[in-house]
């Protein structure tokens, strides 16, 4: 029996085990940041359900990667109005906070060290007192009926 002929062993289907193609990840096959194969992982390990289809783990990857996305833009936006170069919890908070969307999906959510929004009850502000009332002349100032 000729050697040559036998396919080798872990071959993937390549007669003859010919040159191997570069392995390309499912993150980079859908163009994202956040790792597929993780993920994928993740939901088989977690048993959300007895099978996960392969599309599962690349929405939920996309998904992921567009809400940190949206939230470090606008804590980035948040830290340059506070001019600072760095993105802590405080700015993270005032972005999620200061957003209608992720406000409502963030709502019950507390952010370590990230305090409150700045925020005084109309109630307890100071009244304002009488703002620039007419000035009159002397003569009309006494409104007392004329004495006869």
């Amino acid at each position: 029996m000729d050697t040559t002929s036998k396919v080798k062993k872990g071959a993937g289907g390549r007669k003859g085990g010919g040159p191997k193609k570069k392995a390309v990840s499912r993150s980079v096959r859908a163009g994202l940041q956040f790792p597929v194969g993780r993920i994928g992982r993740y939901l088989k390990k977690g048993r959300y359900s007895q099978r996960v289809g392969t599309g599962a783990p690349v929405y939920l990857a996309a998904v992921l990667e567009y809400l940190a996305a949206e939230v470090l833009e606008l804590a980035g936006n948040a830290a340059r109005d506070n001019k600072k170069n760095r993105i802590i919890p405080r700015h993270v908070l005032l972005a999620v906070r200061n957003d209608e969307e992720l406000g409502k999906l963030l709502h019950g959510v507390t952010i370590a060290h990230g305090g409150v929004l700045p925020n005084i009850n109309p109630v307890l502000l100071p009244k304002k007192t009488a703002t620039k009332e007419p000035k009159s002349s002397p003569a009309k100032t006494t409104k007392s009926p004329k004495k006869a």
